[in-house]
């Protein structure tokens, strides 16, 4: 004998009291909810950037004073190289030297070895006696940590010479 299946008898959800209790949940969450006001959403600082200008000039070829900050490949330490360009104003900045007592100074000295801020701050000096409008431009090996350049800069900043060059490589590629 088979059996007789019996009817499924299919059932119907009703939707509205769970869209209502959505909707209550929402507008509940948006009443509670803080949002930040004016005051909070201000930062608490301020930066304030310097103002610059592009500047694509060339270092001047007269009246320059090169200081070169690198690594002797031989002896293996760092010291700063100062050179002038002018013929009258290396054989001015050579015979400052050789009165000021600075040492390895002789007839043929173009670049002077430097390394200590006490000689680069005489140096600066002499520079600066020997041509009074002397400009400064600092060459730094990029991989030579930020003090050599800090010393520079510094010794530069006590003998007055406030304003001087960066010798930097352009970028490619951009």
């Amino acid at each position: 004998m088979s059996k007789i299946k019996k009817k499924r008898i299919g059932f119907v959800l009703d939707m509205t009291p769970l869209v209502d209790i959505t909707f209550l949940l929402l507008t509940f969450f948006m009443f509670t909810a803080k949002f930040k006001s004016d005051a909070e959403n201000q930062q608490k600082f301020e930066i304030k950037r310097p103002q610059t200008q592009s500047d694509t000039a060339k270092i001047p070829e007269k009246d320059l004073v090169m200081i070169k900050i690198a690594v002797d490949t031989v002896t293996k330490d760092t010291a700063f190289y100062l050179s002038m360009v002018a013929e009258q104003d290396i054989i001015e900045l050579r015979s400052r030297m050789k009165e000021g007592g600075f040492p390895e100074v002789d007839e043929k000295s173009i670049v002077y070895k430097i390394k200590d801020t006490i000689w680069l701050g005489k140096a600066i000096f002499y520079c600066r006696d020997a041509n009074r409008n002397a400009v400064f431009a600092i060459d730094a090996d990029r991989r030579l940590k930020y003090r050599w350049v800090e010393q520079a800069v510094n010794e530069l900043r006590k003998k007055k010479a406030t304003s001087f060059n960066f010798v930097t490589e352009k970028k490619t590629g951009m």
